[in-house]
């Protein structure tokens, strides 16, 4: 059985990153672009797949590996539901609260949110309590470093500027979810009984 599932992880990662991969490609027609915002809606969700070049990729891709790995009680399902949600969440927060934002390209915002809503969802596990504390607790300084003192050498590394916006709007969005999960879940689970 753990096979299987370890299979379906790693098919899941792999159809996401070749996925991300061939958007890349044609990286234009899919970044987060103000001025097309209503009119190529495809671009709220596209956006967050496309990188401003390979390292950029290739670093998202890899911490979005880890994920299912670091968390192994979320199930793909979650994580599905998770991306469709949290995409255009957060390229309406983009164009609503962040007008200045032209342009955007990268999962690094979502992946924030990932992180965040899996920690939440891992409250529930009591052995698994101190290690979702710790995570919500890491990603909480590194968002008030970041929105303090600003990003640690990551573009220089990228090759462009790192939009820290997109990564406290995909933490707010994450918590917002799991939150909303979990309540929904409780209530379900007492109305049941």
């Amino acid at each position: 059985m753990k096979d299987i599932q370890f299979n379906k992880r790693m098919l899941f990662i792999a159809s996401c990153a070749c996925i991300s991969a061939c958007l890349q490609i044609f990286q234009s027609d899919f970044i987060y672009w103000r001025y097309t915002f209503f009119t190529e809606i495809w671009r709220w969700w596209t956006a967050h797949w496309v990188h401003v070049g390979w390292v950029h990729f290739a670093l998202n891709i890899i911490a979005f590996a880890c994920l299912p790995f670091i968390f192994p009680h979320i199930q793909n399902r979650f994580i599905i539901l998770l991306l469709l949600i949290l995409a255009p969440l957060s390229s309406l927060s983009f164009y609503y609260l962040y007008p200045s934002i032209e342009a955007y390209a990268g999962l690094s915002g979502i992946l924030h949110g990932l992180y965040v809503a899996a920690a939440f969802f891992y409250l529930k596990f009591r052995k698994e309590r101190n290690f979702a504390v710790l995570v919500l607790f890491l990603v909480v300084v590194k968002l008030i470093w970041e929105n303090t003192f600003g990003q640690i050498g990551t573009s220089q590394l990228i090759g462009s500027p790192v939009l820290v916006e997109a990564h406290l709007v995909g933490a707010f969005w994450g918590a917002i979810c799991a939150i909303a999960y979990l309540a929904y879940r409780q209530v379900f689970k007492e109305n049941n009984h």
